[in-house]
């Protein structure tokens, strides 16, 4: 584990949550820090979930899944997640300024010798890494949704990252028994880029009635072999959080970015996905 034994997360949402539990399940004792304490404490109840599932399906002991759960701690004091911690995994919504927000506390309240991952898919890890004393720390470190399910990690090398901020960040994600790829910066990295082109197509076509929903997600899904469709898997990651990333890629890369106007419609209407109950599907 390159010397790393504390990990810190921040952002109890979807993704903060999963990747605490995949900490805490790795032997790391973990931190999990949100501003709002109704969110830690469904992030802790969706972890235990996770846990007791893992217990009934056999993959893991009762007495496993007790000691994970003793080795996660909750906070919304920043400044208690942040003392004397070796690695902090930043997880917040995908928004630059918010992330840049906490970049700030970062550099403020974490020991200087605390290597900085960020779970961006999609935002630029070097203006984040530029925004504190030494950019040379922050490296990008792509989760997948479901975490306890998805095995790659995509390790971003922003322009100054060093080469032990990678190999923390290689090592931490061997523990937690994932698969990596190293990437060089670019604005979506590989796999953001690609699906979100595949899900703006979709979307595309939805709109011009080539298909139905369904039978969009059944084609890939049978004729392509994805596990998911393209509308079930951004119900999964949230409308809201697909378009922001399409808008920078928009931005960033130009035309073939440019959001389809059904997504930022449905985005409008609120039908942001699985987590409000309603996105393409209802649920």
């Amino acid at each position: 584990m390159s010397g790393v034994r504390q990990i810190t997360v921040l952002g109890a949402g979807t993704m903060g949550h999963g990747i605490a539990h995949a900490a805490a399940s790795s032997g790391f004792e973990t931190r999990l820090f949100d501003v709002n304490e109704a969110a830690l404490a469904k992030a802790r109840d969706q972890i235990s979930g996770v846990f007791k599932k893992s217990v009934e399906l056999g993959k893991a002991s009762a007495a496993d899944a007790e000691a994970a759960l003793r080795r996660l701690a909750t906070t919304s004091d920043i400044a208690e997640a942040l003392a004397d911690t070796e690695f902090v995994i930043e997880a917040a919504p995908e928004r630059i300024d918010l992330k840049l927000r906490l970049m700030a506390e970062i550099d403020r309240l974490a020991p200087k010798s605390a290597v900085i991952a960020t779970n961006t898919s999609a935002l630029s890890i070097t203006e984040m890494a530029g925004s504190i004393a030494d950019p040379s720390r922050v490296a990008g470190m792509h989760f997948f949704n479901p975490v306890h399910k998805m095995k790659l990690i995509e390790i971003v090398r922003a322009l100054e990252s060093s080469a032990a901020a990678l190999e923390a960040v290689e090592a931490v994600s061997r523990a937690m028994g994932k698969e990596t790829v190293l990437v060089k910066e670019s604005p979506g990295f590989i796999t953001s880029r690609v699906n979100v082109t595949i899900g703006n197509e979709a979307f595309f076509m939805l709109m011009e009635g080539v298909a139905s929903a369904r039978d969009i997600d059944k084609a890939l899904k049978l004729g392509l072999n994805h596990p998911m469709g393209p509308f079930e898997l951004v119900d999964l990651v949230g409308l809201d959080t697909r378009l922001s990333i399409l808008e920078y890629l928009h931005k960033s890369l130009g035309e073939k970015y440019r959001p389809c106007p059904l997504l930022a419609q449905y985005v409008k209407a609120g039908r942001l996905g699985k987590k409000v109950g309603r996105g393409v599907y209802d649920y």
